[in-house]
């Protein structure tokens, strides 16, 4: 753990923020646009048929594997805490939202803004705890694989703890909308297979992305392989 001080430690906690604040709009955003479906055939390989909540998604897993590489399991744990009183005040938000009277005049009527936000309460609140348990069982996973290869292999630690949270995930939150009849039992497998299919080509794809943050924090700060910085 290396200790900053003066300048270095003002750029680390703006860094820091940035990526928070990056990490909460992906995780908030998610939650809000989950009802949209849409498809997407990559050369024609393979029909996935998924959210376009699960876009922003994968992003948060990004941002906190570089912030348990950099900053530490703590400060990763204390992103997650973040992400999720940010998703359950915006819930508040649509809630209140929601009761309020639409004028005569108002663009968007009661009935269409409760049918577009309507069941968003059931989805985070299920997205909440799925994502939750997923985004522990990530870190937890990372810090394993860090300690066991000595802070190496970043792209086996990166992989391993996101592929395996992101099924615990997808699952999780699947079931959680099912049990509440958000999406009918018969769309669960298929649901299943693409969302874990597509989160863990996105893993593969974000791995570059991690590595190019890595190295960049690593040279900013002048740190060795597998160090850590603190920044309290």
């Amino acid at each position: 753990m290396k200790t900053l001080l003066g300048s270095e430690l003002r750029i680390a906690h703006r860094i820091y923020l940035v990526l928070a604040a990056l990490f909460i709009c992906s995780l908030v955003v998610s939650n809000l646009i989950f009802q949209k479906f849409f498809y997407w055939n990559p050369l024609g390989l393979f029909n996935f048929e998924i959210s376009v909540g699960l876009l922003p998604y994968p992003i948060t897993f990004l941002i906190t594997d570089l912030v348990s590489e950099i900053y530490g399991r703590r400060k990763a744990n204390d992103l997650v805490l973040a992400g999720i009183f940010a998703s359950f005040f915006s819930l508040g938000i649509i809630y209140v939202a929601n009761a309020a009277p639409a004028t005569g005049f108002s663009p968007i009527q009661d009935d269409t803004f409760t049918r577009v936000f309507g069941a968003t309460a059931i989805a985070v609140i299920s997205s909440m705890l799925a994502y939750l348990f997923a985004q522990f069982v990530d870190i937890q996973i990372y810090h394993f694989w860090k300690r066991l290869t000595k802070g190496k292999m970043l792209w086996l630690r990166n992989n391993a703890s996101t592929v395996f949270s992101q099924f615990v995930d997808t699952m999780c939150v699947l079931l959680l909308l099912c049990f509440n009849e958000v999406i009918a039992w018969e769309q669960f497998w298929p649901l299943l297979g693409a969302g874990f299919l597509f989160k863990v080509l996105v893993a593969l794809i974000d791995t570059p992305f991690l590595y190019l943050g890595v190295y960049v924090f690593r040279n900013i700060f002048k740190l060795e392989i597998g160090q850590e910085i603190k920044i309290d």
